[in-house]
C-alpha cells in the first residue's frame, strides 16, 4: 500500500483582493475577523496586509454589557426545527491525510450523540 501525503501549496491572492477586505475592515460594524472569515483567509493575514500598507488595524471597542436582575441567567432553550429545512447532520473527522466524513439524519440527533460519545470513548 502506498500512501501519498499532500503537498501543501501557498495560495496567493491579488492586490484588489487584499485592497477589497481592507476597506470592508473600515466599514461601520465590520470586524477584521468577521471579515476574515467570511473571505476563508485568517484575520492574522488581513492584519498584516493592514500593517503592511500603513493601516493601524482597528481598535477592539469594549462595550459595557448591562445584565438585567429581573431576568433568569443561563439555562437551556429548546429551539424548535422546521422539518422542511432540516439538514443532516455532518461530522468530518481527520487524522494525519485521512478524512472520514458521517452524514446522519437530523431527526435522530440524539442517536448521532450517543454514537459520537461511544466512538470517542
Amino acid at each position: 500500500m502506498t500512501v501519498i501525503q499532500p503537498r501543501r501549496t501557498r495560495r496567493t491572492h491579488s492586490e484588489a483582493f487584499k485592497q477589497s477586505l481592507i476597506e470592508a475592515c473600515g466599514e461601520p460594524g465590520a470586524s477584521v475577523a468577521g471579515v476574515a472569515l467570511s473571505n476563508g483567509i485568517n484575520a492574522n493575514q488581513l492584519q498584516r496586509w493592514m500593517r503592511e500598507r500603513g493601516i493601524e488595524p482597528p481598535e477592539l471597542s469594549c462595550l459595557p454589557i448591562r445584565v438585567a436582575t429581573s431576568e433568569p441567567m443561563g439555562g437551556f432553550v429548546p429551539v424548535q426545527l422546521s422539518p422542511s429545512l432540516e439538514a443532516p447532520i455532518r461530522l468530518e473527522l481527520r487524522k494525519g491525510a485521512a478524512v472520514v466524513t458521517v452524514e446522519w439524519p437530523a431527526s435522530s440527533a440524539a442517536a448521532c450523540g450517543a454514537w459520537l460519545r461511544e466512538w470517542l470513548g
